[in-house]
């Protein structure tokens, strides 16, 4: 093991000062005894590793650090390590660099820092810890928690000895990830589709999940990245019409302690062990075997695949926390370089940790230093890998100046003006927990965000306000289910410029990651998280959801059978209410064939069956995803149901009939009495196609009982049903439509019969869209 040392020596205090020489030998090669020749200067504001010439420029961040070491570290046949060590130059304004001649694509590498030990200030120096580059673009082998890859000293248990207060002497080396030095270069990419915000259509998945089981996925592409992009996915996504792939996170991860000690996983990924390096787990056993370049290489393939069909591609990105966790978490990175100068620690307790996220730490985005590694981080997957958007895992602690957050936040507005980064999309989940972390709304552009407002009001409509009625309760009136169904405008109507972000700033969803599924929305109330193994503590108990009868499977044998056609209603009610609304909607990978979770709403450490999509498709099933694919035709086709600008509910120049209008069951105007009276269950939404497209209606009952319904005169013309929850599969119109051409139109004023917990779609005027089925 050899040590290069690449920093001038430092000048004792009481040394006297001479002029420094005209021309000087640099000291990279003086120490090492090489020739003084040219050498390539390295760029201390370049963070990361780079191949520069015969080399790698160098660069680190670690200001509070007295002496910083690259190590390169080469593994032997019989898995033993060797180093060596370079110190580096500086530090200049915190940054650690220099150049290293010989280094190749390939070379693991790692750092080793010297500094304070100080835990009561939050500075946890230890060299025996080999660090992982926060700039690493490949990782190599994996994080196993030890007790040396602890700063401090722990015992068997990982439980602190002494309460975190001595450095642990153990070299961690052998335990922990490497950084690899990676050749990025790619020949194959795709430029991206650019969907403009009006027609998108997000289709949340995990790279593992959706493809586990796929057929026509041969065997070793299921569950990864070329998977995803395997002509079998690809087919499914574009018959289905959605238009971008939002991805849990990718970025490199690392288990927690609790789930390890389990022998769980953390199967998201909101556990980032590297912001710029793919995850390798997700990668083909070949692209794994080859290196992180042939990961890397298969993740930009995968982008590129997919823009090829017309797909684009959002990461579920985590700058909120790192995987190190709380105080008495391992050490593996930032904790090593400058804990301090990294994560949110009390300003009047600098060894106490700052948790906005319940992750154990959060980043400090107030540093300078951690927005530009956020910024260069979202610059690099957009830029070298081509993605197309990023969602921003509890987005509220990124605009946060410790504890107060403002949508101007210096991060937050480099999303609009960064050259690079103005050009994709950015979605928040506007949240945290930390001090008033609920921010639905309070955004600004480019940012959409996660409605969960949306997403509340729907779920009450159609399964919390009729379970409470089906008990005898009461429910809420339709104020905010009207609200929500028009786009939110007063969330998103609001901004710097006159009507804010426009109803696509709503990323509208019944269901995500987190949560029940849909099946499972309609056949549980409460949580089955057993698997878990935390005592069905962890999961939201606020699920607003509806078993309408009987807890869980119901087998078709059953006495209690007669509730599945009812759930199956239930299921088209929401999706219909989700892909028919103004916004963009979000809809989460199987819902749309029915799966279940069994009744686990917080799967994120099951890497198993139960997260994994089932594809054996049943008749159930196989109507549920043609009614899907029959939604977003409908979606896409018709522009009245892609509005760009909110409603004013009055009639614009040239037309006839209101933009919008809302009628009750008599299909008067609703007057406030109506719209306060938790007792009204059936609600009419009227939208004007302004006389060159279709007007669009849409009629729900939310009532356990038939209803009549009588229908708008609008314009005098007839009324086209384009789709009725009440059809098990579209192809039922097809079939009605053969019997009678008639049978699905009806006349302006006629009175229809609502089955019990249902909604329609009816078409008039405008251009027309042909039949109401698929076929």
């Amino acid at each position: 093991m050899s040590t290069r040392n690449f920093s001038a020596p430092t000048p004792r205090a009481d040394a006297p000062r001479t002029p420094a020489p005209r021309t000087t030998v640099p000291r990279l090669y003086e120490d090492v005894g090489a020739q003084p020749v040219p050498a390539p200067a390295s760029r201390p504001d370049r963070r990361g590793v780079h191949l520069v010439g015969d080399g790698i420029d160098v660069g680190v961040y670690s200001s509070r650090a007295t002496r910083v070491d690259l190590c390169l570290v080469d593994v032997a046949p019989d898995g033993s390590l060797t180093e060596r060590r370079h110190s580096l130059r500086g530090p200049v304004h915190g940054v650690w660099h220099g150049h290293v001649p010989g280094v190749r694509a390939g070379q693991r590498y790692g750092l080793r820092v010297h500094g304070p030990w100080s835990p009561p200030r939050g500075q946890r120096h230890n060299p025996a810890k080999l660090l992982l580059d926060p700039y690493a673009r490949g990782i190599a082998g994996t994080t196993r928690l030890t007790p040396a890859v602890y700063a401090h000293v722990v015992g068997e248990d990982l439980a602190p000895v002494d309460g975190t207060g001595s450095p642990d002497p153990r070299d961690s080396a052998a335990d922990v990830a490497h950084a690899v030095v990676v050749d990025d270069r790619f020949d194959g990419a795709v430029p991206s589709p650019r969907t403009p915000w009006r027609d998108t259509v997000i289709y949340e998945a995990h790279v593992r999940g959706l493809t586990m089981t796929l057929p026509g996925v041969p065997d070793r592409l299921r569950g990864t990245y070329a998977g995803l992009a395997h002509p079998a996915t690809i087919d499914h996504l574009r018959s289905l019409g959605v238009t971008a792939v939002e991805l849990l996170p990718i970025h490199a991860k690392m288990d927690e302690p609790h789930l390890v000690a389990k022998g769980l996983t953390n199967y998201w990924g909101y556990n980032t062990l590297g912001f710029l390096a793919p995850e390798p787990s997700y990668a083909t056993a070949a692209a794994r075997a080859a290196g992180p370049a042939a990961v890397l290489a298969e993740v930009k393939g995968m982008v590129a695949l997919l823009h090829a069909a017309g797909i684009e591609v959002l990461l579920d990105v985590v700058y909120n926390h790192t995987c190190e966790g709380g105080v008495a978490g391992p050490s593996v990175s930032w904790r090593g370089l400058d804990s301090s100068g990294y994560y949110l620690h009390d300003d009047h307790d600098r060894g106490r940790m700052l948790d906005m996220t319940g992750c154990g730490n959060t980043l400090d985005l107030r540093r300078t230093e951690v927005v530009r590694m956020v910024l260069d981080s979202l610059r690099y997957w957009a830029s070298e890998v081509g993605v197309d958007g990023f969602r921003y895992d509890l987005a509220v602690t990124l605009g946060r100046n410790a504890d107060q957050f403002t949508a101007y936040h210096p991060l937050l507005v480099a999303l609009a003006t960064d050259p690079v980064l103005r050009e994709v999309k950015h979605v928040a989940e506007p949240w945290d927990l930390g001090p008033d972390g609920w921010r639905t709304g309070q955004f600004a552009a480019p940012v959409a965000e996660w409605n969960d407002r949306f997403r509340d009001a729907v779920r009450t409509f159609w399964l919390a306000d009729p379970g409470a009625a089906a008990k005898g309760g009461s429910g809420r009136d339709l104020r905010d289910l009207a609200t929500r169904l028009s786009g939110s405008a007063d969330m998103f109507g609001y901004g710097q410029v006159p009507g804010g972000r426009g109803p696509h700033a709503s990323i509208s969803y019944v269901t995500a990651h987190d949560g029940f599924t849909l099946a499972d929305l309609v056949a549980y109330e409460h949580k089955d998280n057993s698997a878990n193994l935390e005592d069905n503590r962890d999961g939201t108990v606020d699920n607003r959801s509806w078993n309408h009868g009987a807890e869980g499977p119901v087998p078709s044998d059953s006495p209690a059978a007669d509730v599945l056609p009812l759930r199956r209603r239930s299921i088209r009610n929401l999706l219909g209410t989700l892909l028919l609304s103004p916004g963009t909607p979000m809809l989460t990978a199987g819902d749309e064939i029915g799966r279940t979770q069994r009744g686990n709403n917080n799967s994120y450490s099951q890497d198993n069956a139960t997260s994994y999509l089932d594809w054996n498709l049943g008749r159930w099933r196989e109507d549920l995803l043609a009614t899907t694919r029959h939604l977003l035709r409908l979606r896409r086709e018709q522009p009245v149901l892609r509005p760009e600008r909110f409603y004013t509910g009055r009639v614009a120049d040239g037309d006839r009939v209101p933009d919008l209008a809302w009628l009750d069951a008599d299909a008067r105007e609703m007057g406030a009495h109506r719209w306060h009276d938790p007792r009204v269950r059936v609600l009419q939404m009227l939208r004007s196609g302004g006389g060159g497209h279709a007007d669009v209606l849409v009629v729900l009952s939310s009532s356990l009982d038939y209803e009549s319904v009588r229908l708008p005169e609008g314009r005098g013309v007839d009324l086209e049903l384009a789709w009725s929850s009440e059809w098990e599969s579209p192809s039922y119109a097809e079939a009605e439509q053969d019997r009678d051409p008639w049978s699905l139109t009806a006349a302006p004023g006629e009175v229809v019969l609502l089955a019990p917990l249902s909604m329609r779609l009816y078409l008039a005027g405008g251009e027309r869209t042909g039949p109401a089925g698929d076929g």
